[in-house]
């Protein structure tokens, strides 16, 4: 006999387990399907963004900055060290602790809140009287019948035309992650943040580090200010970056692989690497979903068709998170989750795509919100900027890292905050103070006039917002 419900979320990523949790908070009788095993075959709710992507990437990337730190940057602290040496494979077993921990916190969140879990694949099976009948392949196998329908199954690495992901050589962002030592040459297709972040953890434990991009600027969705500093500091660093390119052909053999292609200026290059990183993109992931079997609705990129409400073609059925349009960030799916949730609650859910921050985990940070510079200019928007180093910023002196700036975009006559961008560091936690003012629709003479504590980073932010006056008081 099927088993009812009031809400099934397919997906236990952050978009599908913030979902079935907030669903349940509200009343509903609530099942989450996930089909992510750990190594020992068991439950791993979290999706792409647990798994194999947010939590484990920052991990790595935390053990190869202290790893840096160590063998740069502590000597000026009066801390010697000799011998330094990584153990690889401590490392990534820390990660996959973290990993674990994470894990096992959303399934403890699942019995807190009473949501029913799932482990397996659910797909339609077919439109049933009051509801849906959703199918679970897996561990166990069951047959569950939903009122309302929320899709959250995420996205999948996309692969390069004739080199499929195998893993070993050619990595996509799970392999990137498992890559058991330090490789001597490493190479990166795409430049964005998968490509950025994986580059810097192997470049900073030795690695030489090759980057190809296709588009002829770096980072072009940042703002263009930031991503000319960026792309100095990276490859100052020792990242070598290439943009402009067309990749020609990738071919693997026992040695390693060995990446053809054609150069901004028109040369024909050879890269061999032992290790190929490939960060071209990501898309939706509806394997196994048989969306067919009801007419749910894809796009052209195979994406699932809602509305701004999330909203499917189907009665009561919606989805979110990467699955549908939208920027493919774990945070952008958690709100969704939660705005669908509570739309079925008949409450007004809220998703303000203008606030979404991003961020890239290189060092220095990368984040920002709003709008960036070349697209006010686009839409001939009258604007007035300010920024501020952390040069000039006391707790980044003592901190030894005052690389970068905060940079402030204001409506020339209004004043109001458009776009806030940050280089330095800890740009990931700064940003959320810009986030919140302009979710309030606050002016950059809000910022400038609240009192920031001292010594702070955040006094950096004050100080960028008083730059769009100009009146700078430390600079």
């Amino acid at each position: 006999m099927s088993k009812q419900f009031d809400v099934i979320v397919i997906g236990g990523g952050p978009g599908g387990y913030i979902a079935a949790i907030r669903a349940a908070q509200l009343g509903f009788n609530t099942a989450c399907i996930d089909e992510w095993k750990n190594s020992k075959g068991g439950p791993a709710p979290g999706g792409t963004c647990t798994n194999v992507g947010c939590i484990p990437s920052k991990a790595l990337l935390q053990s190869s900055e202290h790893f840096e730190q160590a063998g740069h940057s502590f000597a000026d602290h009066g801390i010697s060290l000799s011998n330094l040496s990584m153990d690889v494979a401590k490392m990534l077993g820390r990660k996959d602790t973290v990993v674990k921990q994470n894990n096992d916190g959303i399934l403890y969140l699942f019995k807190k809140n009473k949501v029913s879990f799932f482990h397996g694949r659910g797909s339609f099976a077919k439109a049933v009287e009051g509801g849906y009948e959703i199918k679970v392949s897996g561990t166990t196998e069951d047959t569950l019948v939903g009122k309302h329908i929320i899709v959250a199954t995420g996205s999948n690495a996309r692969a390069l035309p004739g080199a499929a992901f195998d893993e070993d050589k050619i990595l996509s962002n799970d392999g990137a992650l498992r890559i058991p030592a330090v490789p001597k040459k490493l190479g990166v297709i795409g430049s964005g943040v998968i490509g950025l972040e994986m580059g810097s953890v192997w470049r900073r434990l030795g690695a030489e580090v090759t980057v190809l991009e296709a588009l002829p600027t770096f980072l072009g969705a940042v703002d263009e200010q930031i991503a000319k500093e960026a792309l100095k500091i990276f490859t100052k660093q020792g990242l070598k970056i290439e943009l402009g390119v067309k990749i020609a052909e990738v071919k693997t053999d026992g040695e390693g692989v060995a990446v053809n292609y054609v150069d901004a200026k028109g040369g024909s290059q050879i890269l061999s690497v032992d290790k190929l990183i490939v960060s071209i993109g990501r898309v939706p992931n509806t394997i196994g979903l048989n969306p067919e079997a009801v007419g749910l609705k894809l796009d052209e990129r195979g994406a699932i068709v809602v509305d701004d409400d999330c909203k499917t073609n189907l009665p009561n059925v919606w989805a979110v998170g990467d699955v549908v349009r939208g920027p493919m960030l774990a945070h952008k799916a958690e709100e969704e989750g939660v705005a669908v949730a509570e739309r079925i609650a008949g409450q007004h859910g809220h998703v303000n795509f203008n606030t979404v921050p991003w961020v890239i985990y290189t060092h220095p940070e990368i984040a920002w919100v709003g709008q960036t510079e070349q697209q006010l200019k686009a839409a001939g928007r009258a604007y007035k900027a300010g920024s501020f180093p952390f040069l000039a910023n006391g707790r980044a002196r003592a901190l030894g890292d005052t690389t970068g700036l905060v940079k402030f975009l204001a409506d020339a006559k209004t004043d109001e905050i458009l776009g806030v961008h940050i280089i330095g560091p800890y740009a990931s936690e700064l940003i959320a103070e810009s986030v919140v003012a302009m979710e309030f629709k606050a002016s950059a003479e809000d910022i400038a006039r609240i009192c920031h504590a001292h010594p702070s980073l955040s006094e950096a932010t004050k100080e960028a917002a008083l730059a769009v006056d100009k009146r700078t008081l430390n600079f």
